[in-house]
């Protein structure tokens, strides 16, 4: 089951192991039967599953020897079912520290992912932000791999918001000198970009860079989705992955016309998004997790990289209290002994 109207995926987390050694720096131990179920959980409602993207922890604790096994096993599942999939292609597996070395990076990780089958979503990269000089040495970049790819893919346009190290990106700290060079980059690349993914929490601007564009704006903005997929977006959003329930109810919604049933289905779980993704936004990676335990798709509450430790006790038992209100959990008491066992582990009564 898939939906008329909108493209939609889910970024997906991924399922630590638990008995792993899951310490900061350590390499990625992952509990691969609850990861793996989670893509299918995603898929039975009808959203395309994200993979490998800052969602799964890249450059947060997901090690590139990990990541590729994702990709590999995940677009192996979406086979199987028929589900919708594409995957992150980064740098992030190298310290390129020249321009070239950045483009021979990502075309490595291109390679992995086409090999598999799965759409190619080329997210931000961390070292070209640091050594790209301007706007040409974007383009060179992403010229050159765009050029080379098989199938055409998504550039992901990664805020600061949500990586600091991003700052800048596509050659400038100003946005409307980065969105020309954004936009110059997509139309003279039209042929070989299905879409855009932009995470900048600007719903504004993102209204602008779709008119501006004649390929797909797939929205990442957690704060202002409801009346961007309404408006015309198409999605690829992390908090799907916490709320893909209501999610589907919403997008089926709007394939039957009934905008009113859209909104009543989405509007509520905007103060849970926008919870999530509070400053600092890097770490709404913990609240999905979370979540994800709280509703039985994972043994334990563990992240790879130790990330559990991003959020503290006051934002987790919020993002409980929210999402419960809101009815998101199928199996209510099970969160509910969960949570908790949670506060008593926390020593909070």
């Amino acid at each position: 089951m898939s939906f008329r109207s909108r493209i939609a995926f889910a970024a997906a987390h991924v399922a630590a192991d638990p008995a792993g050694d899951n310490r900061p720096g350590a390499p990625a131990a992952l509990d691969w039967d609850a990861t793996l179920a989670f893509r299918h959980h995603l898929w039975r409602h009808g959203l395309g599953v994200a993979e490998a993207m800052d969602t799964a922890q890249r450059g947060m604790g997901l090690d590139w020897a990990a990541t590729r096994e994702l990709i590999r096993r995940s677009a192996a599942e979406a086979r199987s079912v028929g589900g919708r999939i594409a995957a992150g292609a980064g740098t992030d597996h190298l310290l390129p520290s020249t321009v070239d070395g950045v483009r021979a990076a990502y075309e490595e990780q291109v390679e992995v992912v086409e090999s598999t089958g799965a759409q190619v979503i080329l997210m931000a990269s961390r070292a070209l932000a640091a050594v790209a000089r301007g706007p040409r040495d974007y383009h060179a970049v992403y010229g050159e791999v765009l050029r080379q790819v098989r199938e055409p893919v998504i550039l992901h346009w990664l805020g600061p918001v949500f990586d600091p190290a991003l700052k800048g990106y596509w050659g400038s700290d100003d946005l409307d000198l980065a969105t020309d060079s954004f936009v110059e980059l997509v139309r003279a690349h039209a042929d070989k970009v299905d879409g855009v993914k932009v995470s900048l929490l600007d719903a504004a601007h993102e209204v602008r860079l779709r008119e501006a564009l004649s390929v797909r704006v797939y929205t990442g903005d957690d704060f202002h989705y409801p009346e961007l997929i309404e408006g015309g977006s198409d999605a690829l959003l992390g908090v799907f992955a916490a709320i893909a329930p209501v999610a589907a109810r919403a997008l089926r919604a709007l394939d039957s016309g009934d905008h009113d049933g859209y909104r009543a289905a989405f509007e509520p779980t905007l103060p849970l998004a926008r919870h999530l993704f509070e400053a600092p936004t890097y770490y709404y990676k913990t609240g999905i997790a979370f979540l994800a335990w709280l509703s039985g798709h994972q043994p334990g509450f563990t992240m790879v990289g130790g990330l559990q430790a991003g959020r503290g006790v006051p934002h987790l038992r919020t993002a409980y209290h929210l999402a419960s209100g809101i009815g998101l959990f199928e199996d209510p008491e099970l969160a509910q002994r969960r949570m908790r066992a949670f506060l008593t582990v926390a020593g909070v009564a």
